[in-house]
């Protein structure tokens, strides 16, 4: 789609812009390339599963230690396009940084998980359908008491 018009419009969490001035520069330099070929739609996000599906990343650098997360939502009426790219964090993965702190800007509780983590915590089904085993029984020379005399075999003979 290369009509000149971008495809989407775009906005920033301001928090999220504060992200991008505060990220070193080569890391700047590219988000911004990278979502303008978002904007232009000429590249995409991968999606994001589990507690933040709906919400896309994209890979900054070579290594992939930069993400950005952003959403694709309607756009304001006053704006010339119907949907727009609203980017939520730029920040590095380590220690799922970025995902946390997207997870504290929508106003998630709780660590966002994906569906895979999801998958990897639920209660296998199996599990569930167990019966119940049957306790071993003691032998009886096990069990409290008196001593009991030994058996004899009726082939020896006292003398």
């Amino acid at each position: 789609m290369s009509t000149g018009q971008p495809a989407f419009g775009l906005s920033f969490d301001p928090r999220a812009l504060t992200d991008l001035l505060q990220a070193p520069s080569d890391i700047r330099d590219l988000t911004l390339a990278y979502l303008q070929e978002v904007v232009n739609a000429q590249r995409f996000g991968l999606r994001l599963t589990g507690d933040l599906e709906g919400y896309r990343k994209l890979f900054v650098d070579s290594r992939k230690e930069w993400r950005v997360v952003y959403g694709v939502r309607t756009a304001p009426e006053t704006s010339a396009h119907r949907q727009e790219i609203h980017v939520l964090a730029v920040r590095p993965r380590a220690g799922n940084d970025v995902y946390d702190t997207v997870g504290r800007r929508l106003g998630m509780t709780r660590r966002p998980l994906s569906a895979r983590t999801h998958a990897a915590r639920a209660r296998s089904p199996q599990l569930t359908t167990r019966t119940a085993v049957p306790r071993p029984i003691p032998l009886p020379s096990a069990m409290p008491g008196l001593p009991r005399p030994a058996q004899t075999s009726s082939h020896y003979q006292a003398r």
